[in-house]
């Protein structure tokens, strides 16, 4: 009589959920991206071309770029201090903490924005103070910078978090106890050992900055040429119905991401790699410590020294 094990289901089921996986792939993320390239090359490449070479979608990509960019340092720098002191110290307000790294993901990107404009608009907290010393935020580029900011800033600590907290800190307690200071414990310690994990934050938090639109929107003021990130940049072509330039401008970001994609496998795929190799190396060094506690447990007790009887020579 054959017999199959409770856990192992018939051909048929697998390749079904195996196809409905591929379908759902493929209708709701494949054809909607050969779709943006097709609209986007119909009338040929040249006017693909001149329709990414007009002054404003120009400005909107070197802005989305350019805010990427300066959304980047401090990104970095909030998520490892943050990642830091929650994995490595125990402190009063911990929690707190880390229900603040989670907020932007719990507030809609609209709200995030409303609330930027009620501190830095002309009716907000800071307004008067900023309209005395000639200081726009509100509707210009540092509104928008903000903005993304707090969007971004959870991924990388989100990131870092868990790895440094099972990578314990044991090797950072010892390079303090060989007299490194805590400049070079960082930097020779703590960050190779964080750096692939780092790495894969700030992948995901650059196509986040690339991508947001709904915080972005409320602080922009939509001034075509100086405040359209390339996300409103599309919206506002197709609706004025301009198809080709909206699907070129579209295209622009799909590459970006499948760009981001691509980053993102090559990262997973080294970090995957880097952590079967230490595995492979702690098994190696685990078992040559059984070997070793063997060989010393078999001499001691060839000698005597657990029975409490001297050897006699005979």
């Amino acid at each position: 009589m054959k017999s199959t094990r409770a856990t192992q289901e018939p051909a048929w089921v697998r390749y079904g959920l195996l196809s409905v996986g591929l379908g759902f792939l493929f209708f709701f993320l494949g054809l909607p991206l050969v779709a943006v390239f097709v609209e986007a090359l119909a009338q040929g490449v040249p006017i693909y071309v001149e329709a990414l070479k007009e002054p404003e979608t120009a400005s909107a990509i070197g802005l989305t770029v350019g805010i990427a960019l300066a959304v980047l340092p401090f990104n970095i720098a909030f998520g490892v201090a943050a990642a830091w002191a929650i994995a490595k110290f125990e402190f009063r307000g911990k929690s707190l903490l880390i229900t603040l790294i989670d907020l932007p993901f719990a507030v809609s990107p609209v709200v995030a924005g409303l609330i930027f404009i009620l501190l830095f608009g002309s009716q907000g907290t800071f307004g008067n103070w900023l309209s005395e010393h000639d200081i726009k935020i509100i509707f210009a580029v540092p509104g928008m910078i903000l903005a993304t900011l707090f969007i971004t800033f959870p991924f990388i600590a989100r990131e870092l978090i868990p790895l440094m907290q099972s990578q314990g800190k044991d090797e950072e307690e010892a390079a303090v106890s060989l007299g490194a200071s805590g400049f070079q414990m960082f930097w020779r310690v703590t960050l190779p050992n964080i750096k692939w994990g780092l790495l894969y934050g700030v992948i995901l938090s650059n196509a986040r900055a690339m991508g947001e639109f709904g915080a972005v929107s409320v602080v922009s003021g939509h001034i075509r040429g100086e405040t359209n990130t390339l996300p409103l940049h599309v919206e506002i072509l197709y609706n004025e119905y301009n198809a080709i330039g909206a699907f070129a401008a579209a295209s622009i970001l799909a590459l970006l991401a499948l760009v981001t994609l691509v980053a993102k496998t090559i990262v997973e795929w080294r970090m995957k790699k880097e952590t079967d190799m230490l595995s492979a190396v702690l098994l190696t060094l685990l078992r040559l410590l059984a070997v070793l506690l063997r060989t010393v447990f078999v001499g001691a007790s060839r000698h005597g020294h657990f029975s409490g009887v001297p050897n006699k020579e005979i």
